[in-house]
């Protein structure tokens, strides 16, 4: 229940759970994977003439990979929402607002959390923190073991090791 009617908040706050599925169109060009379905809840206030709060949450299991080793990572992604929708036209140049026409009778809360929802999901992620990733040469998992490959013939390695080698004075 992502749309609310707001003649339902002549009686107090609305209630606002909801399940997305991970097909469902708001979610298109977000560039995250959904491994399930996004979980929303929360409660709608009137906050004044022609405001309205929401108030929520949102819960998700993202199929993501992992940055190093290409492996799958589940990823939970979970964030709270605060948005306040306004049908005041001054302040529809604050980004954290979100416009509403001042003839609606209903809020789409839906909006919010795409948004949130992009905002929550991790730039990077790791199957673990000591991972090796993969070797830049043959491709092979460094983490199942050594690749074979000879090692990187970068000069600046190859002074450091003949410097160390020498006695000093």
């Amino acid at each position: 229940m992502l749309q609310v009617d707001l003649r339902e908040l002549s009686g107090g706050p609305a209630n606002t759970p909801a399940e997305l599925g991970a097909a469902d169109p708001l979610f298109e060009g977000l560039g995250v994977v959904l491994a399930g379905p996004v979980r929303v809840g929360g409660r709608l206030h009137a906050a004044g003439e022609g405001r309205f709060y929401w108030q929520g949450s949102l819960r998700a299991q993202l199929a993501g990979e992992c940055r190093r080793c290409l492996a799958p990572v589940p990823v939970t992604v979970a964030a709270d929402i605060r948005a306040l929708f306004t049908q005041d036209p001054d302040a529809l140049d604050d980004p954290d607002c979100y416009p509403v026409a001042r003839d609606a009778t209903q809020i789409d809360l839906r909006p919010a959390v795409r948004e949130e929802l992009l905002l929550a999901v991790p730039r990077w992620v790791v199957c673990r923190e000591d991972c090796a990733g993969l070797c830049p040469r043959c491709g092979q998992d460094l983490n199942a073991g050594p690749c074979g490959c000879p090692p990187a013939g970068d000069p600046r390695w190859q002074a450091l090791a003949a410097f160390k080698g020498k006695p000093r004075d």
